[in-house]
């Protein structure tokens, strides 16, 4: 048997010796950890693909240098792909999680590998070349959302997964002390982002009455869903990070405002998709999710502005670390760059 440790591995970020040994413990497949190969992302989280026993697995743990909540978002992520085993739900499975963090070093889990393609990375020919296969893959996109919208989530043993109570009155104030703590970090002016106080008034005298919770991907962006490379279908939604249980309107709302459009920034995300016609239009995209639910959908504008406001914040936030130098500044600044167009968007929906 070859050495268990791959070569070019660092041990600090996943050592395959103790990996090994702990999926002995769990009866999986043993023998040489073979073709390891780092996966990328549209996160910092660590990804990396492996053999062992004739067996294909994906790693998935927080990056090297541990946040505070790393390791409860990593586990969070186990847990919830976990209950949606089995479901109408095109997500990752899970084949075993540890959340003995004293094992790696971190919280990890192990998941089969997804068979498609991400359109942040590439886009196959039949999809460049056909306009109906980019209108298809993203109607899928919304089926996928609007489906993990309906599931019951308190069935699937999820009912403490989030704290629906009070969700959508906590966003704008939640949000807007995220963008008031970006302070902290040095150089940095604070936000120069025009209508914010506009939007954020808006959102907060046009916040819905009426809602019903539900499961949450929270971060529904076409660069997080694999699609199959045989058809324009969903193969899985990707990085959970930010899942809980809320609104899932807001992913709804959360496709609609990053729907690239030729010649934006955020368009530059998704590469040549991005520069490529033929996706939903937002009404083709509302009535497509709309035969999915019996969720009232009158109020899709406002999800979207709120999706501009949160996502534009969060953006921000690279920024000010780009500012402070703890980010790459080209980084910093093409992600402001998009938290303006995000807001450019909300004041068009506003208006």
């Amino acid at each position: 048997m070859s050495e268990v440790q791959p070569a070019g591995i660092d041990p600090a970020v996943v050592d395959f010796r103790a990996v090994a040994a702990w999926m002995d413990g769990h009866d999986l497949p043993g023998g040489a950890i073979e073709a390891v190969t780092p996966l990328g992302g549209g996160t910092q989280n660590v990804m990396l693909h492996f053999r062992r026993g004739g067996r294909d697995y994906v790693l998935r743990r927080g990056p090297k240098h541990l946040r505070p909540k790393s390791n409860e978002v990593i586990g969070r992520e186990a847990r919830l792909l976990g209950a949606l085993t089995g479901t109408s739900v095109p997500a990752p499975r899970v084949i075993a999680a540890c959340t003995d963090d004293a094992v790696i070093g971190a919280v990890f889990y192990l998941m089969e590998p997804v068979d498609g393609f991400n359109p942040q990375n590439e886009l196959p020919p039949a999809y460049q070349a056909d306009a109906g296969f980019r209108r298809e893959m993203g109607l899928s996109a919304v089926e996928a959302i609007a489906r993990l919208g309906a599931l019951d989530y308190q069935a699937l043993g999820l009912a403490d997964y989030g704290k629906p109570d009070g969700f959508l009155e906590r966003q704008v104030p939640r949000w807007l002390a995220e963008l008031e703590s970006y302070n902290g970090f040095e150089g940095y002016p604070g936000p120069d982002i025009p209508g914010l106080d506009t939007i954020a008034d808006w959102l907060e005298r046009n916040r819905p009455a009426q809602w019903r919770p539900g499961i949450m991907h929270g971060d529904c962006h076409l660069a997080n869903i694999m699609f199959r490379y045989d058809a324009p279908r969903v193969a899985a939604l990707v990085d959970w990070e930010m899942s809980t249980i809320g609104d899932p309107l807001l992913d709804l709302g959360w496709q609609i405002a990053t729907r690239p459009e030729p010649g934006m920034t955020l368009s530059a995300l998704l590469g040549p998709l991005g520069a490529a016609d033929g996706l939903p239009t937002p009404r083709e995209m509302v009535a497509h999710y709309g035969r999915f639910t019996d969720r009232d959908l009158g109020a899709v504008t406002w999800y979207t502005v709120l999706a501009c406001f949160k996502l534009g914040i969060v953006l921000e936030g690279t920024h000010a670390r780009a500012i402070a130098g703890k980010a790459p500044k080209q980084t910093g600044d093409f992600l402001h760059a998009i938290t303006l167009e995000l807001f450019q968007r909300a004041h068009k929906l506003v208006d």
